[in-house]
């Protein structure tokens, strides 16, 4: 069983930079796929970032060159700094974590490949 704790929200305005910690629980972190996910309100929960076991990343493309997702196993933590912060990126930010597994690395953007999940921070920019 794997727990994970979000912190690092808050309120910013946009332009901003903001970066979320998730600290994971467990002896395994390091064999795990890490992802972020957020959810707007009244939107689906949707795709951020991942990274795989052996640092892959990928990212939704409204997200590419302002948010990067990092993982430091000797803290079992994953990180995504967020930079030039936008008021479309408000929501509540999700980590989960995913077991070792022989599909793709492309099957890590659905939620559905993880198995555990935080309780979620929330991040609130205004304009």
């Amino acid at each position: 069983q794997v727990q994970l704790v979000e912190s690092g929200g808050g309120l910013v305005q946009a332009g901003d930079s903001l970066r979320l910690s998730c600290a994971a629980s467990g002896r395994a972190f390091s064999t795990y796929a890490m992802g972020w996910f957020r959810q707007a309100p009244g939107k689906e929960r949707e795709f951020v970032a991942h990274i795989s076991w052996i640092y892959i990343t990928d990212y939704t493309d409204s997200v590419k060159g302002r948010f990067t997702i990092s993982r430091d196993n000797a803290k079992n933590t994953v990180y995504l700094q967020m930079s030039s912060l936008k008021p479309e990126d408000t929501a509540v930010y999700y980590c989960a974590a995913a077991r070792p597994s022989s599909r793709s690395n492309a099957y890590l953007t659905e939620r559905r490949a993880y198995d555990y999940w935080g309780q979620g921070t929330q991040v609130t920019v205004s304009s």
